[in-house]
């Protein structure tokens, strides 16, 4: 009962203070809110450079053409050999009369081009696709040493730039989301540190009387907590609204349809969450750490 005591003594007391030191208040909430906000910006760009490089690895594929007159027995023994390289997702056999039908279809001048010969023209290949991307010029290096290949490529120039600059878009973006944490934890840890200054005469008395360290710790423990709640339900509404109207008004995709954004649902609601969760967390954690160094009981 008496740890039901001090733990409602210290939620009451909490809210009393948030109200009693409104301009410090309003200070701590309005600095957790640009924070938190500029985190979920970046938690978003990050989760979203995550998905389609996550996309690029389903697409990347290495293309391996095979030299002429390759036996069919030669081309299903490279198979399985390709198939046993650590990288390696999958392997499709494509043959020149494939290749054929989907030129043809693609464009009408390799059409004209190919009913020019009477032979077709293309080379039998193995399509190959991968499990990590960054690994991928080293896989076509392996596969461009077996005898019977003629050539492999990938787009090498142009899908490296792409995973290099998602790459480091992405740690950019972590790297920020942990800056931001550690800045609003101190702007809280200082809003803390102003209230326990402010209220130094009634926190004297609370210990003359004999107050535990938990009944004089609590109660700023909680207001650290309070604040940082406050604080994310901005960053929280605007996550939500923003990215929905963000997502419709490309419908889903950026630059030309080239990226496609994660959809909203359920992704808002566990940014959502999260912005919660850490909110709370920093502000109770600055608020520990700002008690535990300036009340020294």
């Amino acid at each position: 009962m008496k740890a039901i005591r001090v733990l409602s003594r210290g939620i009451r007391d909490a809210f009393k203070s948030v109200f009693r030191n409104f301009s410090l208040t309003t200070a701590a909430i309005t600095c957790s809110t640009i924070t938190l906000l500029l985190v979920a910006v970046a938690m978003i760009i990050s989760y979203n450079v995550r998905s389609i490089t996550t996309d690029l690895e389903k697409e990347l594929t290495i293309i391996a053409y095979l030299k002429q007159n390759t036996s069919e027995e030669e081309i299903n023994n490279l198979k399985e050999e390709i198939e046993k390289l650590e990288n390696v997702k999958s392997v499709t056999i494509k043959d020149k009369d494939e290749w054929k039908i989907e030129l043809k279809d693609y464009d009408e001048t390799f059409k004209n081009s190919l009913d020019y010969f009477d032979e077709n023209p293309l080379l039998d290949s193995i399509v190959v696709k991968v499990k990590d991307v960054a690994n991928l010029k080293e896989t076509t290096e392996k596969i461009r040493a077996y005898d019977i290949i003629s050539s492999a490529d990938y787009g090498e120039e142009a899908a490296e730039n792409i995973v290099s600059a998602f790459d480091i878009i992405e740690k950019f973006a972590v790297i920020m989301v942990a800056a931001l944490v550690l800045v609003t934890s101190f702007l809280i840890s200082n809003t803390i540190r102003l209230t326990i200054f402010s209220r130094r005469s009634e926190i004297e008395i609370m210990r003359l009387v004999g107050a535990s360290n938990a009944m004089v710790k609590l109660p700023f423990i909680f207001e650290g907590l309070v604040l940082g709640v406050l604080g994310s339900i901005i960053p929280i509404l605007i996550t939500v609204y923003g990215y929905i109207i963000l997502y419709d008004h490309f419908g889903g995709h950026l630059l030309l349809s080239l990226i496609r954004l994660v959809e909203p649902f359920n992704f808002i609601i566990y940014v959502s969450l999260l912005l919660l969760l850490i909110g709370s967390v920093i502000g109770m954690i600055g608020s520990y750490l700002s008690v535990r160094r300036y009340l020294k009981i």
